[in-house]
């Protein structure tokens, strides 16, 4: 059961559990995610999709198939997406989770709950460990996803010590690659859609924060590991790409790759932005044996032009490389 199906990181994980002779019930209410992104999921016979909220209480899902493996992807992800429902988001997270642990007390399952990066907030430690408790507003603008994820891993491990469930946590940091939604606010998508129409990137302060970017075959491929490795009860993952960008240098990358020169704009950074974002991924390592293949300058020309595909621009990018689809 695959929670958040219609979404960006939820269908390119839906496409490799079916690749994998999984039997895949994806469950989405399209409040952001795109029946489009399903596609290739909704052509494969193991696969059923069926609308529905996940902070709602999930009484219709006992009516399926006993499952092996709850998959909670289910949430905004995006400011600007998250932004405009703040309640929704924190209900999705909160209560999503708790109707997780509560359907995988009743049929056994393995729960998986998807993690971000943004619960370690603004960081003082750098790279950020599992082990780092984080530097978070509360009552911020961007606290309603931040601290939902910090309460839904906080009901999860507590379910593990007091129920004897099996549940996982994946800390996933910024991922990137087809099916983002172009106008969804995040940095790549930002810069790529300017990039091809050729309008100046817009650079929150002075571009000298950093991000680390994990192209989604990578993303999903240490998700899969740690949703089906045994012996893993209870563990909290970080999943990101180690390599660190300033802004500024994602923006000149993006730039080259595009094929033309783009002015850059500074614009005033949004409230509670981190300044240094970077995964360790020692415990990735150790538990799964993963670690990201895909550079960001080759993951960059499949997810530009997807971009351009999607937005129905002309031409084809002269500099497209082909990447590798899934990691080793």
């Amino acid at each position: 059961m695959l929670c958040g199906a219609a979404g960006f990181l939820g269908s390119h994980l839906a496409d490799r559990l079916l690749a994998d002779g999984d039997r895949v019930t994806g469950i989405d209410n399209l409040a952001t995610g795109s029946p489009a992104n399903l596609a290739t999921a909704n052509s494969h016979p193991h696969f059923r999709f069926i609308e529905a909220d996940v902070s709602l209480p999930w009484t219709w899902a006992r009516d399926l198939d006993k499952p092996d493996l709850i998959a909670h992807f289910a949430s905004p992800a995006s400011p600007v997406h998250y932004g405009r429902e703040p309640l929704a988001t924190m209900a999705v997270n909160a209560l999503g989770a708790m109707h997780g642990v509560e359907l995988a007390r009743a049929t056994g399952a393995r729960l998986l709950f998807a993690s971000t990066s943004e619960i370690y907030g603004d960081p003082l430690e750098h790279p950020q460990p599992e082990t780092y408790w984080g530097n978070v507003n509360p009552i911020g603008e961007r606290a309603c996803y931040d601290e939902s994820k910090r309460y839904a891993e906080a009901y999860v491990t507590s379910a593990v010590r007091t129920l004897g469930i099996d549940a996982r946590i994946a800390r996933i940091f910024n991922t990137y690659g087809p099916r983002m939604q172009p106008g969804d606010g995040r940095v790549i998508p930002n810069f790529c859609m300017a990039a091809l129409r050729g309008e100046p990137l817009i650079v929150y302060g002075d571009g000298r924060q950093t991000r680390s970017f994990c192209y989604v075959a990578d993303l999903v491929e240490g998700v899969v590991r740690l949703a089906k490795r045994e012996a893993l009860t209870g563990k909290i993952v970080n999943i990101g790409n180690p390599d660190e960008f300033t802004v500024i240098d994602l923006a000149r990358m993006i730039s080259q790759i595009a094929g033309r020169p783009l002015e850059i704009v500074n614009a005033a950074l949004p409230p509670d932005d981190p300044r240094r974002r970077r995964p360790a991924i020692a415990l990735a390592r150790k538990l799964l044996g993963w670690e990201p293949q895909v550079t960001l300058r080759d993951g960059l020309p499949a997810t530009l032009e997807y971009f351009r595909l999607a937005a129905g621009l002309p031409g084809v990018l002269a500099s497209r490389r082909s990447i590798v689809a899934t990691a080793e």
